[in-house]
């Protein structure tokens, strides 16, 4: 397992911290989850486009004044493959864990890779108020195959990636169970649990969808953690500082 830099972005921090002053920003990692499965690698996320380092504007639109991408921060999931030794031709599957811009924007690259993503999910992106919500077709809507899934989707059929529906975020938020042969048990959440202190104090950030549901997968990340696995956060700076990123690996 190889923890990708996909990106940086500033935030209103109160969006995630509810005391925090309304002025007060935030710096927010965006990362990408390779795994090196003996049948092909398998892309978690994939990060922010690369243009949006510059115009974030031109391809976001309004949302690029919500979550604001860091212009001297150039660093993309394609670029974070090179320095491994991959190109985006030897991704066989991408999961996404919804279909917000700062997780899906580089799926265009993934020309030869399948794509998994919940089947609630594809729905809210393709609702009437998909862009309202979030969901820019230029960002999720290619050409590439794409298999919508439910709850416990084995990604390779051997149990080592198992899908994990963690919605209240978005409807159709997914994690990645994945098993390590040394690290064991990994838990990939994305935005269901953006930053680790949201987790801790059953922290409602303001961008959830479905609050209710959003504590409900907060209980159950909590009983996989129990059980074991290593949670990682979507956005939590602290916990990517303490991550091995890039050439290092997760066995």
């Amino acid at each position: 397992m190889h923890v990708l830099d996909g990106g940086r972005l500033q935030m209103r921090r109160r969006i995630y911290v509810p005391d925090a002053e309304k002025t007060e920003t935030v710096e927010l990692p965006v990362i990408a989850i390779l795994f090196r499965h003996p049948e092909g690698n398998v892309l978690f996320d994939t990060g922010c486009h690369p243009s949006v380092s510059e115009d974030a504007e031109a391809r976001w639109g309004k949302l690029a004044g919500v979550m604001t991408p860091i212009g001297a921060h150039s660093q993309n999931v394609v670029d974070s493959l090179s320095a491994i030794g991959l190109q985006p031709s030897d991704i066989d599957v991408v999961v996404n864990s919804h279909f917000h811009p700062d997780h899906c924007g580089c799926n265009e690259f993934f020309t030869k890779a399948r794509f998994v993503v919940h089947e609630a999910e594809l729905a809210a992106a393709k609702a009437p108020d998909g862009p309202v919500q979030g969901y820019l077709p230029g960002e999720w809507d290619h050409s590439m195959p794409m298999k919508t899934v439910g709850e416990g989707h084995d990604v390779m059929g051997d149990g080592r990636l198992i899908c994990v529906h963690l919605p209240g975020h978005t409807p159709g938020l997914m994690g990645l169970l994945a098993e390590l042969e040394k690290t064991g048990k990994v838990l990939c959440v994305s935005d269901a649990v953006s930053l680790r202190r949201n987790l801790d104090n059953d922290e409602i950030p303001k961008n959830a969808g479905d609050p209710e549901a959003l504590l409900a997968s907060y209980a159950r990340i909590r009983e996989f953690e129990a059980a074991g696995a290593m949670v990682i956060c979507g956005h939590d700076d602290e916990q990517v500082r303490r991550l091995k990123m890039g050439e290092d690996a997760y066995d």
